[in-house]
């Protein structure tokens, strides 16, 4: 299916989170400086070379433009939600694994 062979990174991660709303790249880098509390920044080279890639992996697509096709928009598609929900599960299993060995640890 769209399960993804290997982790996202932590910048896709973000920016497919990021896109469940319409978004152009600047909106983008805030969004995700946002979610990640400020941690992470993405510079305009990345952000735009991880566009690329998405949208060829058909998992964002572009929004049909207005008059000012430099803002162009972005949104995730049904393949980007899979790979999201698959990511947001392997997390998960990584959160839940690390406690359940920490606390053993400490018991």
């Amino acid at each position: 299916m769209g399960i993804p062979c290997t982790a996202l990174t932590e910048a896709v991660y973000y920016i497919l989170l990021s896109l469940l709303e319409p978004l152009h790249g600047y909106g983008i880098m805030q969004k995700v400086e946002q979610l990640s509390g400020g941690r992470l920044r993405l510079a305009a080279g990345t952000l735009y070379g991880a566009i690329s890639t998405m949208q060829e992996k058909g998992w964002i697509t572009a929004l049909g433009g207005g008059s000012d096709s430099r803002k162009k928009e972005y949104i995730i598609t049904d393949k980007g939600r899979e790979i999201l929900h698959a990511e947001y599960a392997r997390l998960v299993e990584l959160v839940e694994n690390g406690r359940a060995c920490l606390e053993e640890e400490n018991a």
